[in-house]
């Protein structure tokens, strides 16, 4: 049971797992969950840990689709630059591996930032904190679990 799971089971949201084998040799891992799981990649959101100049870090969810506008993301967060953050500090940030980050139950929880594209759907798919574990939900239930800010953050 990830952090993620464990905050949703706290909570009166209505949220599914589903749940596959992660190859270990993939690394295009919201792709990996899109195909196995037969899912729409306009649904599948990935959770990216940025560091804002000079503000910190942040989480950026955008469809696994699409590409993240780091110009849209700075504007939007009130920062000079932003960047996406160095692989080896994001498990000590988030408690979480790459491929497996969850917006949902961090270390310390960091800012959220939602496109809003994904507002679009009745459902969306995010990382349930492990390669393989995908939680289904509502986007409003994850806007008001993160506090998350909806904007256009697609390049």
């Amino acid at each position: 049971m990830t952090p993620a799971i464990l905050l949703l089971k706290k909570t009166n949201i209505q949220f599914k797992i589903h749940e596959y084998d992660h190859d270990s040799n993939r690394t295009d891992y919201g792709i990996e969950d899109a195909s196995k799981l037969y899912l729409d990649p306009a649904r599948v959101i990935k959770s990216l840990i940025v560091e804002l100049n000079p503000s910190g870090f942040i989480v950026a969810m955008v469809p696994i689709s699409e590409q993240l506008s780091m110009k849209k993301l700075s504007r939007a967060a009130g920062a000079k630059q932003a960047t996406m953050a160095p692989s080896d500090k994001i498990q000590s940030l988030t408690g979480y591996l790459a491929g497996g980050i969850s917006p949902l139950g961090q270390k310390r929880q960091l800012a959220c930032f939602l496109d809003q594209a994904a507002a679009s759907h009745s459902t969306i798919f995010i990382s349930g904190g492990k390669r393989g574990i995908e939680i289904e939900l509502s986007p409003p239930d994850l806007i008001d679990l993160t506090e998350a800010y909806q904007t256009d953050l697609i390049a």
